[in-house]
C-alpha cells in the first residue's frame, strides 16, 4: 500500500461559504463491524510515547474504535463513550465526573479554575479493557487513539534520534539527545476563518461518512469515518482539530471561491426521466472533476505507511509523504483500512512549505549518515549553503559552530 484508496466513497456537489469549500463524501453501505466514537478530555495532553519521551499538545478528545460489530454504549451523560482512560488502559466513568468534564468553564458562581489540568495518556494507541462506562465486549475489540496527534507524533519523531555517526560537525547535544525537543505550531479549527460557519450552515447528506475541506480551493483536511451515525456525532470535532499554518493563511487572506453550478440545457430535456438522467450525469462529472483536479495531489501521492495497531480485519496506520520539494501539497495523516485496503477512517494534516523543507532536509541527512558534505553534494549545493539551510530549519543549535566555521573556511 502506497496510496490512499477511497473506493466506496462518492463525492456530492460542493458547498461554498466564502473562501471555504466543503465536499461531502457518502457511502452506499457503511463499513461492516467498525464504529468510532469520541471521548472528551480537558484539552492539554501529555502522552508517553517512549522511554523518557513525552508528546505535549492540545488534545481535546480521543477516538475509541470498536470492531466488535456492536453499537457504542451511551455514556452516563447520555452521550457515547462515557468511560475515561485512567492511563492503564482501563475505562472508568461515573455520571458526576462526566458532567463535570462536559460543563468545564460553565459552572455557576464566581469560582473559576486557576489552571487547566493536564490529561496524561499512556501511548498514542491504547487497548481498551471493559469497565464502567464501556460495558460488554472483549478487551481486544476496542482501542483508544488520539486522532491527528498520532500522525503529528510520527512527523515529529522523524529521525528524532539525531546523527547516527558522531561527525565533528554535530554538537554533543545532537549526538546524545538527538532532536529533543522537537516542536511545530498549528491552528485550532475555530481559528480558521469561515470554517465554523461553513460546518454549521451546510447540510449533512444521507449516508455521509466524510468530508474534504478546502480553503482558497487548496485542500486543508480530509476526514472519513466508517458509519454515517459516526460522522454526525463527530462532525463538530472538525473545529477542535489542528490545521497547518498554510491553511490558516489561505482562509484569512484568500477571497471567496466560485461555486460550481450545474447547467442543463432545456433543449435536451423533454421528460422527467431525461432530467433525472442529466442530473446524474452532472453528479458523475463533478465526482470525476473533483478527484482529478481538486483532490489529485492527495490521491496520487505515494506515502510511507506505518502500521501501528491491528483491529481484527482492520488495521490502523499513520503515513508520511515523500517530502518532495516539487509537490504543491504534502499531507501527513492516519487511516484505518480493511483487508481489501479500503479506507474506513482517514484524517489528514496539511504541512506548510517550511515543514516540508524540514522533513526533506532530515531525510537527505539521514540517507547520507548525517555527513554534511555528502548531503550537500547530493543536494547539488555547497557545504556553506547546506549549513545555512540547517540553521534556517531551526536545527542550528545542534551544529558544532567551531568545526562548521573551520570547514567553511577550508572550502573557500
Amino acid at each position: 500500500m502506497t496510496r490512499l484508496d477511497l473506493t466506496g466513497l462518492e463525492t456530492r456537489p460542493a458547498q461554498v461559504w466564502g473562501g471555504v469549500r466543503v465536499v461531502p463524501l457518502v457511502r452506499a453501505e457503511p463499513m461492516p463491524g467498525l464504529r468510532l466514537h469520541a471521548e472528551i478530555y480537558a484539552g492539554l495532553g501529555a502522552v508517553a510515547v517512549g522511554k523518557g519521551v513525552e508528546y505535549l499538545a492540545y488534545v481535546p478528545h480521543g477516538f475509541v474504535a470498536d470492531w466488535a460489530g456492536e453499537e457504542p454504549d451511551p455514556g452516563p451523560d447520555g452521550g457515547p463513550g462515557g468511560g475515561q482512560d485512567n492511563g492503564r488502559g482501563e475505562g472508568h466513568g461515573n455520571g458526576r465526573r462526566a458532567q463535570q468534564r462536559a460543563s468545564y468553564g460553565t459552572q455557576l458562581g464566581d469560582a473559576r479554575p486557576d489552571a487547566m489540568a493536564v490529561h496524561h495518556h499512556h501511548r498514542m494507541v491504547k487497548r481498551r479493557r471493559p469497565g464502567k462506562g464501556l460495558s460488554g465486549g472483549a478487551a481486544t475489540t476496542r482501542c483508544r487513539f488520539l486522532p491527528l496527534h498520532l500522525a503529528l507524533e510520527g512527523y515529529l519523531s522523524l529521525h528524532f534520534g539525531g546523527p547516527s555517526v558522531a561527525w565533528e560537525e554535530w554538537s554533543r547535544q545532537a549526538v546524545r539527545q538527538g532532536f529533543s525537543p522537537r516542536e511545530e505550531e498549528a491552528y485550532l479549527g475555530l481559528d480558521v476563518r469561515g470554517l465554523a460557519d461553513a460546518l454549521r450552515v451546510f447540510e449533512i447528506h444521507p449516508g455521509q461518512c466524510g468530508v474534504l475541506v478546502y480553503t482558497a480551493d487548496s485542500l486543508a483536511a480530509a476526514f472519513v469515518v466508517p458509519h454515517p451515525d459516526d460522522y454526525r456525532a463527530l462532525h463538530p470535532s472538525l473545529l477542535q482539530d489542528l490545521y497547518g499554518e498554510l491553511v490558516h493563511q489561505y482562509a484569512f487572506f484568500g477571497g471567496p471561491v466560485a461555486d460550481f453550478e450545474a447547467r442543463i440545457p432545456d433543449r435536451y430535456v423533454t421528460t422527467l426521466a431525461d432530467l433525472r438522467a442529466r442530473a446524474v450525469a452532472q453528479e458523475r462529472l463533478w465526482d470525476e472533476t473533483h478527484r482529478t483536479v481538486l483532490a489529485r495531489e492527495l490521491l496520487t501521492e505515494s506515502y510511507a505507511f506505518e502500521r501501528v495497531y491491528r483491529m481484527g480485519s482492520y488495521e490502523l496506520h499513520r503515513f508520511l509523504p515523500p517530502f518532495s520539494r516539487g509537490r504543491q501539497e504534502q499531507h501527513i495523516g492516519e487511516l484505518i483500512t480493511d483487508h481489501k485496503g479500503r479506507t474506513a477512517y482517514l484524517k489528514t494534516f496539511r504541512l506548510s512549505d517550511a515543514q516540508v523543507r524540514r522533513g526533506h532536509l532530515l531525510n537527505v541527512l539521514a540517507d547520507h549518515d548525517w555527513r554534511v558534505a555528502g548531503a550537500a553534494e547530493a543536494l547539488g549545493t555547497t557545504y556553506e549553503e547546506l549549513v545555512r539551510r540547517i540553521k534556517a530549519a531551526g536545527f542550528g543549535p545542534l551544529l558544532n559552530e567551531h568545526v562548521v566555521a573551520r570547514r567553511i573556511a577550508e572550502t573557500k
